[in-house]
């Protein structure tokens, strides 16, 4: 029996193109800032091993002028992919299915409003004797959120006591639940896949018993799902 435990260092496999996009952005952000390390630490452990080596250096217009633009231009190369990433993730353009999400202690509420009957009903975590066989602990959840894969998804959070927060790493999304307040967030889910994610903010003392579970199915299952539903 392999009793061996695996550590993931680095992000969660994506599941939307946002997510892809922002590893890539991770990616091209710590390419920029290696070189600068190795720059820099080069000149710290230069300047402590020969301190002669600047002795004759009294003025010099090309190393000012390199030393001033620079640092700019590595600020634009990270600025501008950032701010057109995150302004591409806050527009919601012709979504095919909404849903609500409604936080509450300690709980999440799922409303499928697109249709003539809402669907209604509430996720709620599974308690440690009742877990099945390759669960996972504080993340199953007895009813998870039916999405399809391929498909623009509007989804709008609120709370009904305290600030809870919708976070599902793997897609790339982070939503604040505000008492009296509506957000929203657009995302399409790329693959069939099971996601997690949890309440961010810390709501209270059953914090981490409000996980989030996300079952991403084919369009088929997903029709499928909303017609036993109704």
């Amino acid at each position: 029996m392999d009793t061996s435990i695996t550590y993931a260092l680095g992000f969660q496999d994506p599941c939307s193109n946002f997510m892809i996009a922002m590893i890539d952005l991770y990616d091209n952000i710590m390419f920029y800032l290696i070189i600068l390390s190795i720059l820099v630490s080069w000149i710290f452990f230069s300047c402590l091993s020969n301190q002669d080596h600047l002795r004759y250096l009294s003025h010099g217009n090309l190393i000012e002028i390199i030393w001033t633009l620079s640092p700019a231009i590595i600020l634009w190369l990270i600025g501008l992919p950032s701010l057109k990433l995150l302004y591409i993730m806050d527009e919601i353009l012709d979504a095919e299915i909404t849903v609500k999400a409604i936080a509450a202690q300690w709980y999440w509420q799922y409303n499928y409003g697109d249709y003539n009957e809402d669907i209604i009903y509430d996720s709620f975590a599974i308690a440690d004797d009742d877990l099945d066989l390759g669960s996972f602990r504080k993340l199953t959840v007895d009813n998870a959120l039916i999405l399809p894969i391929n498909t623009s998804i509007r989804l709008i959070v609120t709370s009904n006591d305290v600030i809870h927060s919708f976070a599902v790493p793997s897609l790339g999304i982070k939503i604040d639940a505000m008492p009296g307040r509506l957000n929203s967030v657009g995302f399409t889910i790329n693959r069939p896949t099971i996601l997690y994610g949890q309440c961010s903010e810390l709501c209270g003392v059953l914090h981490s018993a409000m996980p989030i579970q996300i079952n991403a199915v084919s369009l088929s299952n997903y029709l499928s799902f909303i017609k036993s539903s109704s």
